[in-house]
C-alpha cells in the first residue's frame, strides 16, 4: 500500500435514519431541504450522495415515490451520483427495504450481515442479502458493500463466489457503531487486509471518529464520506450547521494531501457506476 495522489470521491450522507432535529436543528428532512443541502455540498466538492428519506414529521420512510422525488429535485440542482440506502431504518420490513430499489438509484447500500446496532438488532438475513444483491445486479445498480466488522467481509466473499456481485467490489467500512468494529487505524488496516478481493473503498467513521478516519482513508487511497447521518458535530461541543461545512473540510484535507476532488463523472468511473 502506498500513499495516493489519485482523485478522491467525497460522499455526503445528509440525513440518515436515526438523527433527529432535537439532536441537530439543521438536519434536512423534506425532499426540498435534502436537495438544497446536497446542492450546497456539491458546490463544495461532494460528487456522491447517500440518501435516506423521511416523512414530513421526520420519521424514516422507504417509500420509492419519496426517494424518486428527492432524486429528481437533486438532479434539478446539480449533477451528483445518486446513492440510496436499503438499510432504510433498523426494524423496517424486508419488503420495504427491497422496494427502495424501485427508485432506481445509481448506487445502493448492501448491508452484509446482522448485528447489534446500539440498543437494537439490525437484521440482515442471508436470504435478504442475496435478494438485494440479485435485484441490484439485474437492474444495473452498483452495490456498496456495507461492512461493520471483519466477519461481514466473509459474506462479501461468499456473494462473489455465488456470482451475485460484479467485480471489483465496492466497499464501505462502517466503523464506530456500538455493536460493530471499533474505529481505529489498526482495525481499518485489518479491514483492508481481509478484503476477499481488491476494490475501491470508503470509510464511514461514526461521531468523533469521522474526521480522523476520513483523513486516514484519503491518505491511504480510499474515499471520504461525511455528513449528518454519521456525525452532527464540526468539532467537540460545536454542532455543524450544514453538511456542506463537513464536505468543505474534507475537500481541504484532500487538497492538502495532494488528492484532487473527483467530479461526478470521474466518481462514476472510479466507483464503477454504469446505471444513471
Amino acid at each position: 500500500m502506498t500513499w495516493s495522489t489519485d482523485p478522491v470521491v467525497i460522499i455526503v450522507a445528509p440525513t440518515g435514519a436515526e438523527v433527529t432535529r432535537e439532536q441537530n436543528p439543521h438536519l434536512p428532512i423534506t425532499p426540498e431541504e435534502i436537495a438544497d443541502e446536497v446542492a450546497s455540498s456539491a458546490s463544495e466538492g461532494a460528487s456522491v450522495v447517500h440518501i435516506h428519506a423521511r416523512h414530513s414529521d421526520g420519521r424514516p420512510t422507504a417509500d420509492p415515490g419519496v426517494l424518486r422525488r428527492i432524486a429528481d429535485l437533486i438532479r434539478e440542482r446539480c449533477d451528483v451520483v445518486i446513492g440510496m440506502s436499503t438499510g432504510a431504518e433498523v426494524g423496517m420490513s424486508q419488503e420495504e427495504r427491497i422496494k427502495v430499489l424501485d427508485a432506481r438509484p445509481e448506487i445502493a447500500s448492501l448491508n452484509c450481515g446482522s448485528m447489534n446496532f446500539g440498543h437494537e438488532i439490525f437484521d440482515n438475513s442471508p436470504a435478504l442479502i442475496e435478494a438485494l444483491a440479485a435485484r441490484m445486479q439485474a437492474d444495473g445498480i452498483r452495490p456498496e458493500l456495507e461492512t461493520y466488522d471483519l466477519g461481514m467481509l466473509a459474506t462479501v466473499g461468499r456473494l462473489i463466489g455465488l456470482g451475485l456481485i460484479d467485480e471489483p467490489p465496492l466497499y464501505n467500512f462502517v466503523m464506530g457503531v456500538q455493536g460493530g468494529v471499533a474505529a481505529s487505524p489498526e482495525n481499518l488496516l485489518a479491514m483492508l487486509r481481509e478484503r476477499p478481493r481488491l476494490g475501491q473503498w470508503t470509510v464511514s467513521g461514526i461521531g468523533r471518529h469521522q474526521l480522523p478516519l476520513v483523513t486516514l482513508a484519503c491518505a491511504l487511497g480510499g474515499h471520504m464520506r461525511v455528513g449528518f447521518e454519521d456525525n452532527i458535530y464540526y468539532r467537540k461541543g460545536e454542532l455543524a450547521t450544514t453538511n456542506a461545512q463537513l464536505v468543505a473540510r474534507a475537500r481541504r484535507i484532500a487538497e492538502e494531501l495532494g488528492r484532487p476532488v473527483a467530479t461526478p463523472d470521474q466518481a462514476r468511473e472510479i466507483l464503477g457506476v454504469t446505471h444513471g
